[in-house]
């Protein structure tokens, strides 16, 4: 029984205003059907995840508004901001499309990664976040913020 080692995670970008916008209910892992010249470019880091969501479309889920910039190198160079179809298990699409009809619910890319030499996607099942709901997070940031900063403080006597 050999067991197979653990694959680094190698992240291309993330989404750092879906934590902000969203409270992230569950999260779910997805391959990518990408084209040469796009997979270069992740390679190079040039992706954007920042208006990009997934939707599902009858047994199939597709990621929508995600950029990846044109490879500089390649003769046939993808459209940037194409729909990409996104690799699960039927069970979860379902499962994710009854969640999807829901009131309030949508579904954002958090990350984009290479795990060994396949492009994931870690989507979010996501509520959208209201003003207020915004404004406590920074206040509750802020005043653990102070407690580490007065902790620290005593400690060190």
């Amino acid at each position: 029984m050999s067991e197979r080692p653990k694959e680094d995670k190698k992240l291309v970008c993330s989404n750092r205003r879906a934590r902000r916008n969203y409270h992230i209910e569950e999260t779910y892992e997805a391959g990518l059907v990408l084209t040469g010249s796009e997979v270069k470019a992740l390679r190079a880091g040039q992706a954007n995840l920042s208006d990009a969501y997934a939707r599902p479309r009858g047994n199939e889920l597709f990621m929508l508004n995600a950029h990846i910039s044109p490879y500089d190198r390649a003769r046939d160079n993808h459209v940037p901001e194409r729909e990409r179809k996104l690799l699960m298990h039927r069970r979860e699409i379902t499962k994710l499309s009854i969640k999807l009809r829901e009131r309030g619910f949508t579904l954002i890319p958090l990350e984009l990664y290479f795990k060994g030499s396949h492009a994931k996607v870690s989507l979010g099942l996501a509520r959208g976040k209201r003003e207020y709901d915004k404004r406590q997070d920074i206040s509750k940031r802020e005043t653990d913020r102070k407690l580490s900063r007065i902790l620290k403080r005593h400690t060190r006597r």
